[in-house]
């Protein structure tokens, strides 16, 4: 697919991702649906991305730019707070894992699309890889690796990766196995509230990143 901008082109990312982010759509999205939505013929769609499969992956990958792009931008805006001082432990952390935690709770975030797409790569042959494509040249979470490294500077680089590999770890746990979390929680936590729940991860997760004598 050419570079440059194509108006049949971004109506049919539009209607795919609207397709995608509607309650029980995955089970109904073919060519001709996403033609109809996008005001298209189901040819458009082998001729501008080749397959509906990399139709979804350029979705995924426009939807996950803007999830990061949120979360740069949280974390820019910690960093600024209190700068020349390092920036607040339990802001980065809120910045890490937020944009997801709020996106989850949204029906109209789009955060169903990476849902459907992250699903989709698993199933696929090549999975990791065909999932690898949507990240890609996106600035991401190693941005978070200095910040933190100017908080916690008795840790090194690996130290701080691996942590924040846990975090992130404790945030996909939320996000997609809410059952699991429900139960492990006895039900006493309100997983529809993001600001509480972002908040209990915080706490969880800003020890790991603290002088423990």
């Amino acid at each position: 697919m050419s570079n440059r901008p194509n108006i049949t082109a971004t109506r049919l990312l539009d209607a795919c991702e609207a397709l995608l982010c509607e309650r029980g759509a995955h089970e109904e999205l073919t060519t001709r649906r996403i033609a109809l939505e996008a005001q298209a013929t189901p040819s458009a769609i082998a001729y501008h991305f080749g397959s509906q499969e990399e139709l979804i992956t350029a979705v995924a990958e426009r939807v996950y730019r803007r999830l990061n792009a949120e979360r740069l931008a949280l974390l820019r805006k910690a960093v600024d707070r209190r700068s020349p001082e390092p920036p607040d432990l339990e802001e980065v952390i809120a910045a890490l894992v937020g944009p997801s935690i709020r996106w989850a709770a949204n029906p109209q975030s789009g955060y169903r699309v990476l849902s459907y797409f992250t699903s989709m790569a698993h199933a696929h042959r090549d999975g990791t890889a065909h999932y690898r494509r949507i990240i890609e040249d996106v600035e991401h979470h190693k941005a978070f690796i200095p910040q933190l490294k100017r908080i916690a500077p008795w840790l090194d680089e690996v130290d701080i990766g691996w942590r924040l590999n846990c975090a992130l770890g404790i945030r996909s746990q939320v996000t997609r196995s809410r059952q699991r979390t429900e139960l492990l929680t006895d039900h006493r936590m309100n997983l529809d509230d993001p600001d509480l729940v972002i908040s209990r991860m915080v706490e969880v997760i800003a020890p790991m990143f603290r002088r423990t004598s």
